[in-house]
């Protein structure tokens, strides 16, 4: 079997025809094996749903009981149909995958979904998988994306705390994902004062620290006075009014995107900080040799660059162009 009759791109997204299913579909279908629950990965109204259980859990704290019209939570290997199935750690956020597809006497295609190989103390980090095919995601493609140390961003914060001791530091992250490891690596770095979270950020913390990763005192961001030097809320609440309640506050973005000055401009943050649970290009280009995969093929991003490197590397690759993958967790 070849591998594109196994796996191929549809109007709802990656479908496996020998198990009869889709990898992160776009649209409402039958059965979908899902590798994260960002909302552009993971959407309500699929028949039947097969993820970790930590992405079955937040899908369901996301958008309700009945989001799915059954679930399964995925096992190390799974039996559907003509091929196996395997589910092994992405270090992109909580309970993360790649979905490996598997037929016999034929091709093994890993989807990676989205994927990080920095250490991420909020979750377990990627796993490297023999494959034949490996399905990349690109949205920090370019070699231009060369992401410091988190460290090093965090000292910066903590620096800037300490510079400015009666200005709040209010810095945007994504609610799932992003927050947490935000708030682990401050902690990491020695910051054990109560951080302040804006209320869209309480249910996704409270679970992580119901699976076991310490956040430490985390306390609300809703009083007119909050006694907490570092606030942490979405990006979106930055465009409301409760921004305004803080004064003279120091406005930063925890986001692969703020290396992009122009991005950070937008954002009007003072202090862009540059920490990413996607891969950025050393670490996409040292994975794809580490694999050394015969094909590659690219879901959604920067992909021209990939597939010129792929090029120059002797690896066939190929685009998918999938649309509707956006950066949710940047």
């Amino acid at each position: 079997m070849r591998a594109e009759d196994l796996l191929f791109p549809t109007k709802a997204g990656l479908y496996c025809p020998e198990g009869d299913f889709h990898i992160d579909p776009l649209q409402p279908v039958p059965r979908a094996l899902i590798t994260h629950a960002h909302s552009d990965h993971a959407r309500m109204g699929h028949g039947a749903v097969m993820a970790t259980r930590e992405t079955l859990d937040i899908m369901r704290l996301r958008m309700g009981e009945g989001f799915a019209g059954t679930t399964e939570i995925a096992g190390a290997e799974t039996r559907i149909g003509g091929v196996s199935v395997g589910f092994h750690p992405a270090g992109h956020v909580l309970g993360s995958s790649q979905i490996s597809v598997t037929a016999v006497n034929g091709p093994r295609i890993v989807v990676s979904g989205d994927y990080s190989r920095h250490p991420n103390p909020t979750c377990a980090p990627f796993v490297p998988v023999a494959c034949d095919v490996f399905v990349t995601e690109a949205t920090f493609g370019l070699p231009v994306f060369n992401f410091p140390d988190p460290a090093t961003e965090i000292a910066r914060l903590l620096a800037s705390m300490a510079e400015f001791p009666d200005r709040p530091h209010l810095i945007g992250a994504y609610a799932l994902g992003k927050a947490q490891h935000l708030i682990a690596l401050v902690r990491a770095a020695g910051h054990d004062a109560p951080i302040a979270i804006h209320g869209a950020l309480k249910t996704l913390c409270d679970y992580y620290q119901d699976c076991g990763v310490p956040l430490g005192e985390l306390i609300p961001a809703t009083a007119d006075q909050v006694p907490a030097q570092l606030v942490i809320a979405p990006p979106s609440a930055f465009a409301s009014p409760w921004v305004q309640r803080f004064r003279d506050p120091v406005i930063g973005f925890a986001s692969g995107w703020m290396a992009v000055r122009a991005r950070a401009r937008q954002r009007g943050a003072e202090l862009p900080l540059v920490i990413s649970d996607h891969v950025d290009w050393p670490a996409l280009t040292g994975t794809l040799t580490e694999l050394s995969p015969s094909e590659v093929w690219v879901t959604h991003g920067t992909e021209d660059g990939v597939i010129r490197w792929c090029e120059l590397a002797q690896i066939a690759a190929r685009p998918l162009r999938l649309v509707g993958y956006e950066d949710e967790a940047e």
